[in-house]
């Protein structure tokens, strides 16, 4: 599990972080396991690929964005803030040139399961009431 400083200012966040995160992974092996119903073995395994390359950059990116919080760490919450955008874009091109150098992938099911990652912080909110899962 990941693990943050206990500050109580970035708790709300971290929760909402975390449930996106968890949103993110249920919808990809959902579509991966439709994927392999559907098409087979090699799409469902460039399905999952794809969410892979998208939401390991995310995990990193909330580490990073909610270990501060505070008026008096403001330069500390914007450094990090920063540092977690800069790290997650290059880690997603890293995962990219090495998942299609070293792996054996079909394109449209890959990119369709990255995009999948991609737009979820978008479409979570039209489907899941967060509201609901505080207690």
């Amino acid at each position: 599990m990941i693990t943050w400083q206990n500050n109580a200012l970035t708790a709300k966040g971290r929760q909402v972080a975390i449930k996106q995160l968890l949103a993110m992974c249920i919808a990809v092996i959902t579509f991966t396991l439709i994927t392999y119903f559907i098409w087979g073995l090699s799409h469902a395994y460039s399905t999952l690929v794809g969410g892979a390359v998208a939401i390991v950059p995310n995990v990193v990116f909330a580490y990073k964005a909610f270990k501060y919080a505070g008026a008096r760490a403001a330069k500390q919450v914007m450094n990090s803030f920063f540092s977690g955008v800069k790290l997650k874009l290059g880690l997603t091109a890293l995962l990219f040139a090495l998942a299609f150098k070293f792996l054996v992938l079909l394109p449209v099911p890959f990119f369709v399961g990255f995009c999948l990652v991609v737009v979820m912080p978008l479409l979570t909110p039209l489907f899941l009431n967060f509201n609901h899962w505080e207690k």
